[in-house]
């Protein structure tokens, strides 16, 4: 497959591309069980990047989504990269305490 192609009522879509992962819309607990579904039969991106930069809202439950992309990037070895991560979305994560499990890869991509 060498598009990724938006899913019908998820209000976040992968990006045209198959290269990086572009999350767009809205993560909230009404419909991150979707965007995980959306995800879950497609390719990894094969630049192993997902960029936030296109997230209009999101709250804890993307935190959520993003640790399972962690851990599916890990398990087919292909460490994933969080990009762009809006600073709302970082401020839940350091209140989680998670925010040093999504920092590293964004940080090696950065140094590439």
């Amino acid at each position: 497959m060498s598009a990724i192609e938006p899913v019908p009522g998820v209000p976040v879509a992968p990006s045209d591309d198959a290269a990086v992962w572009h999350l767009q819309g809205r993560i909230t607990f009404d419909n991150v069980t979707a965007v995980y579904a959306a995800f879950a039969d497609r390719p990894l991106p094969t630049r192993a990047i997902v960029d936030l930069s296109g997230l209009a809202h999101a709250d804890s439950s993307a935190l959520a989504l993003l640790l399972a992309l962690l851990r599916r990037g890990t398990r087919e070895r292909t460490p994933l990269a969080i990009v762009a991560m809006p600073a709302a979305l970082a401020a839940i994560a350091r209140v989680y305490g998670i925010d040093e499990l999504l920092a590293p890869a964004a940080d090696a991509v950065a140094a590439s």
